[in-house]
């Protein structure tokens, strides 16, 4: 089931062309490295798809009693563990370069805010409804809006979304109002939420040793009864 959940996550995120990372794909200069996220909706995918295939070779093979599916199924999940610690070791190690890589990705989007929002239909649409869905403004704050081609045109003002959706939105009012940028409230919400984030990893970890020892204990007893 939750392999199904993430496979019709992934799909949706590859359909929607209005997800909030696809944004990343229409600024320029944006560091290689991050556009990779764009790949998000493949790697849900496989995950997915990975998540049906261990479902199916577990069940069927404790249903079944068929020690070649139990075993390919522990050897899965052992892979999947594998990778799993090894992804985690590779976030603490280049946490730094993270960090950095954001940096870049910041620099480039507030270029893109100023050259292109208000101007190019694409770029303003992306950006409204990723600030619209996060409830957020610019990607560090409301001054990534100044000197925009929608600045100019508005007089000076700024987007409704960094007022709180009051208008008109000049400098004296967005500062009062003070909304998050869409990077700051994105980190945010990922700090604010880490216990759970480690709580969740860590319980599918214990699923997964969990998986495993139950899957090896079939295995060896089926053999033993065959015996």
């Amino acid at each position: 089931l939750a392999g199904i959940a993430i496979l019709g996550v992934g799909i949706w995120v590859k359909v929607d062309s209005g997800s909030i990372f696809s944004f990343l794909g229409k600024i320029d200069d944006v560091p290689p490295e991050l556009n990779q996220v764009l790949n998000v909706g493949y790697l849900l995918i496989a995950i997915g798809g990975l998540l049906v295939i261990i479902g199916f070779l577990g069940c069927c093979g404790a249903i079944r009693e068929s020690r070649c599916m139990l075993l390919l199924f522990f050897m899965i999940v052992l892979l999947v563990f594998i990778a799993e610690v090894a992804g985690a070791v590779v976030i603490l190690v280049f946490r730094p370069l993270a960090d950095e890589l954001f940096e870049k990705a910041g620099t480039a989007a507030v270029k893109n805010i100023k050259k292109d929002f208000g101007k190019n239909a694409d770029i303003t649409g992306l950006w409204n409804t990723t600030m619209d869905t996060l409830k957020c403004c610019g990607y560090y704050n409301f001054t990534d809006f100044t000197d925009s081609p929608y600045y100019k045109m508005q007089g000076s003002n700024y987007p409704p979304q960094c007022c709180m959706n009051s208008s008109p939105c000049n400098r004296t009012v967005a500062d009062n109002t003070k909304v998050d940028g869409c990077f700051p409230k994105i980190k945010q919400l990922i700090d604010d939420n880490t216990v759970v984030i480690v709580a969740v990893a860590l319980g599918i970890a214990a699923l997964e040793i969990c998986a495993m020892i139950v899957s090896i204990i079939l295995y060896c007893r089926i053999k033993s009864t065959g015996a």
